[in-house]
């Protein structure tokens, strides 16, 4: 090698990024920051630049891995997508084959399936992408996509839409009915009490003691501390609500069913279980208790929905909608951010600034 081969610098690589990224399940601490290749969109995928990544529970069950069947789906031994984050707000840099509607320079918001939100780059299905207008703030629309979409997708399997009144008779909570939503402070909990009230329903909700107040500056007329103030309690009154929305996942089943009228229903959006099938067996419990039931118990198995994600940018836009954010991390607290998430007792969302 020659002297002046020896001072001269190498040129920056253009191909690689810097991604906090896991090797194996485990908690906060198996993420670390390091450097990877930057993906290559495929047929019918975007390359985005990342400009803000939100954080969801789902995040935590990949990353422990738990509950175990779910390492069918997305690795055994340890995650096929090794950089968590699922919910994105970013810019479109190049396109891959068969990509319509999108051009490179375009800003958007969607799902990552599967997670790569941690990262500088990422791939995702242009297919589950949204414009992000220039009035809404990335770190803002980052928040949107999973919890936004999760708690839409619940209050419509409870029938609390955004529909003309049903007629008597019919099943689901129409607006101006009453809603009561458990596990209310968290991410698809602030999301459901909002959307809930927008769309006419007097809400009712259970959180910690801390975040009532925040609760109700989000629409609910009523809020009760989770740990005095259980399904089946005397405040809660058998029969009282059109719908119960239960993210908490923790009570049981036949009290949540004599929680609402006939013809109402109650949405499963999470439940506990063991570590190797988790909310399976509660489900199926679900199923059973609902056969016949004029009360029945719905699981939900929210998906992505770019149609609902554009609605929910839109209300975020017009300011009807005001996305909780407990705080927003640098690019270099990522491994602190989940952290905090792993805690399971966040307020809202946690948004973590693009790298």
């Amino acid at each position: 090698m020659t002297d002046s081969a020896r001072r001269t610098p190498a040129a920056p690589r253009t191909d690689t990024m810097p991604a906090w990224r896991q090797a194996r399940y485990g908690g906060p601490e198996v993420v670390a920051l390091g450097i990877v290749d930057v993906p290559v969109p495929r047929r019918g995928e975007v390359l985005l630049r990342l400009r803000a990544t939100g954080l969801n529970n789902g995040d935590v069950r990949v990353m422990h891995g738990e509950p175990l069947l779910l390492r069918t789906a997305f690795g055994f031994g340890r995650p096929r997508q090794a950089i968590r984050g699922m919910d994105a707000a970013a810019t479109v840099v190049a396109i891959g084959d068969g990509v319509r509607g999108f051009a490179v320079g375009d800003e958007v918001v969607g799902e990552l399936p599967q997670g790569g939100g941690l990262a500088r780059y990422a791939v995702a299905p242009a297919a589950r992408l949204v414009p992000r207008p220039a009035g809404l703030d990335p770190l803002v629309a980052a928040s949107l996509p999973v919890a936004g979409g999760t708690a839409w997708q619940a209050l419509e399997r409870g029938g609390v839409t955004d529909a003309p009144a049903q007629a008597a008779g019919t099943r689901g909570a129409a607006p101006g009915r009453r809603v009561l939503v458990i596990g209310a402070s968290g991410g698809v909990g602030t999301f459901a009490v909002q959307l809930a009230a927008l769309r006419g329903a007097e809400v009712w909700a259970l959180c910690g003691p801390h975040n009532r107040a925040l609760v109700e500056g989000l629409g609910a007329a009523r809020t009760f501390d989770y740990r005095v103030v259980q399904p089946g309690a005397p405040e809660l009154g058998v029969g009282s609500f059109d719908a119960v929305i239960d993210i908490a996942g923790t009570a049981p089943l036949r009290e949540l069913q004599r929680l609402v009228r006939a013809g109402g229903r109650v949405v499963l959006v999470s439940g506990e279980g063991g570590r190797v099938v988790g909310p399976i067996g509660r489900m199926l419990s679900a199923a059973l208790l609902s056969i016949g039931s004029k009360r029945p118990l719905c699981a939900l198995a929210a998906t992505a929905k770019p149609d609902v994600l554009a609605r929910l940018v839109t209300l975020a836009t017009e300011g009807r909608l005001r996305p909780v954010i407990e705080r927003t991390y640098a690019f270099a607290e990522a491994g602190a951010a989940l952290s905090r998430l792993d805690t399971r007792h966040v307020a809202g969302k946690l948004v973590v600034a693009a790298g």
